[in-house]
C-alpha cells in the first residue's frame, strides 16, 4: 500500500524539494541539477540492524517519495556491507555487530517495507556489498587516504567521545567513507539523510570530487523524535513504532506520543504545512491524536484498520469496556498446577516484558481479575471452570481458558 506524500500541484518542483528540509548543500547547485531537465538519482541509505522500518524512516521516505513524483529515480542502497561496521552516528559506544546471516535476514523485508512509500517502477534497489564485496585491503588502503583523522574528529558524536575517553574503534572511522564511497559508485545528483547523517552525506561529495566526479546535492531532514518524547526514533533506543508492528500497537503507541510531538508527526509523516497544523492546533489535542493514529495505521495496514482500532481505543480508555478481541490461553500454558499466582500468570503469557513490571503493575493497581482491581503479586488464582478476562495496565486484556 502506497502512502499519499501530499499534493505537489501548488508548489513548485523546489519548495516541495525543500518542504521540511533541514539543510541543502547546497540549494544553489539543487537548482542547477533541476535546470539540466533529466531523471536525478536521488540516493537514501538504510542498514538493516533489525527487520523492521521505522516511523523515523518514514521522514526520509517521504521525501524520496515526493523526488520520485517529480520524476526522479529513487536509489535505495540497503547496507548490507555497511552493518557489518555500524553506523556511529549520534552514538556514545560502539555498535554491536550483527552477523552476515543476521543482516542477511533483516534485510529480507526491507524493500518490501520500503514500497509502502515509495513507488516500485521510480526505485532502483542496490546492495552495496556488490562493490564492496570486490574490494581488496588495497582499495580500503587507498580509500583511507581521502580522510584524515583530524576532519573526522570534526564530527560532533566522534569528539565528544574522544574528549570523554570513549574508545573509537578504527573500523568507525571508516563508516563516512563507506557510505560516501556508495555515492561515487551509484552516481548520486542528490543523497537524503536525516541531520545526524550530515557528516556521512558530505564526505559523499569530496570523494566524488576527488574522483572528478560533479558533487551531489546533500539534503538533509530532522529527526523524528522517540515515542519518549525526547531522544531521536531509534529501534537501538526502543522508543520507535516500526511499520511491522500490529495495526493494535502502531495506533496505541501513537496515542501515547506527548501533545507537543504529535506536530511533528503531522509535519513529517503527513507532510502537513504550517498552515494546516495551525488550524489543526485549535481543536481538541485528543481528537487531534485520534485522527493522527488512524490516519497512519490506515495507511499502513489498510483503510479501515485505523478505524477498527480507534473504535477499540475508545471503547477501553473512553467507556471501560473490554476490547472486542484479545489473547487467548489455556490454564496449561500459564500453570502446572491447579493453581498459581497473580505475577505468574501474568509473566508467563509473554504480554509483558518481565514480571518486574508485572509486579509493579500489581502493586499499583493496574492488574484485574475480571474487572476487579488486585494490588497483591502473590494473590493465588485456582484453575478456572469457565473462561475469566485479566488485565495488565491499560492495554494489555487476555482470556485464560480451563
Amino acid at each position: 500500500m502506497h502512502i499519499e506524500t501530499g499534493s505537489i500541484d501548488i508548489m513548485t518542483p523546489l519548495e516541495i524539494i525543500k518542504q521540511n528540509a533541514d539543510s541543502i548543500y547546497s540549494e544553489a547547485e539543487m537548482i542547477a541539477k533541476l535546470q539540466e531537465n533529466r531523471p536525478l538519482r536521488i540516493k537514501l541509505g538504510v542498514d538493516p540492524t533489525r527487520p523492521d522500518l521505522t516511523f523515523g524512516h518514514m521522514v526520509v521516505f517521504n521525501k524520496l517519495r515526493q523526488f520520485q513524483d517529480l520524476g526522479h529515480t529513487a536509489v535505495l542502497v540497503i547496507g548490507d556491507f555497511t552493518t557489518l561496521i555500524g553506523d556511529p552516528s549520534g552514538r556514545s559506544s560502539t555498535r554491536p555487530v550483527l552477523t552476515k546471516d543476521e543482516i542477511r535476514h533483516n534485510a529480507q523485508t526491507y524493500v518490501e517495507q520500503a514500497y509502502q512509500v515509495l513507488d516500485p517502477q521510480k526505485t532502483e534497489v542496490r546492495f552495496n556489498s556488490e562493490w564492496f564485496g570486490k574490494m581488496g585491503f588495497e582499495d580500503c588502503l587507498m580509500l583511507s587516504r581521502q580522510m584524515t583523522v583530524a576532519r573526522m574528529l570534526e564530527r560532533d558524536d566522534f569528539s565528544k567521545r574522544y574528549a570523554a575517553g570513549t574508545p573509537i574503534s578504527i573500523i568507525e572511522f571508516l563508516y563516512p567513507l563507506v557510505q560516501g564511497y556508495d555515492s561515487l559508485m551509484l552516481d548520486a545528483d542528490v543523497e537524503i539523510g536525516g541531520t545526524d547523517q550530515t557528516f556521512n552525506c558530505l564526505v559523499g561529495r569530496q570523494i566524488q570530487k576527488e574522483a572528478g566526479k560533479k558533487e551531489q546535492v546533500v539534503l538533509t531532514l530532522p529527526l523524528l523524535v522517540g515515542t519518549d518524547g525526547v531522544k531521536k526514533m531509534s529501534k537501538s533506543q526502543d522508543n520507535y513504532i516500526a511499520f511491522n508492528d500490529s495495526s493494535k500497537d502502531m495506533f496505541g503507541k501513537i496515542m501515547s506520543i506527548s501533545d507537543s510531538v504529535m506536530w511533528d508527526y503531522y509535519r513529517l509523516l503527513l507532510l502537513k504545512t504550517p498552515a494546516e497544523i495551525a488550524a489543526m492546533q485549535q481543536e481538541h489535542p485528543m481528537a487531534m491524536k485520534k485522527q493522527l493514529a488512524l490516519t497512519l495505521t490506515n495507511r499502513i495496514h489498510g483503510a479501515g484498520k485505523g478505524d477498527y482500532e480507534l473504535e477499540q481505543f475508545e471503547k477501553v480508555f473512553s467507556r471501560n469496556q473490554r476490547p472486542d478481541e484479545m489473547p487467548v490461553f489455556a490454564w496449561s500454558q500459564l500453570a502446572d498446577s491447579d493453581e498459581q499466582i497473580l505475577v505468574n500468570i501474568l509473566g508467563n503469557t509473554g504480554l509483558l516484558p518481565s514480571k518486574k513490571e508485572a509486579r509493579r503493575l500489581i502493586q499499583q493497581g493496574a492488574a484485574k481479575i475480571e474487572d476487579v482491581a488486585c494490588t497483591d503479586p502473590n494473590h493465588v488464582i485456582q484453575r478456572p471452570s469457565a473462561p475469566i478476562v485479566l488485565q495488565a495496565g491499560k492495554r494489555i486484556f487476555f482470556t485464560v481458558n480451563p
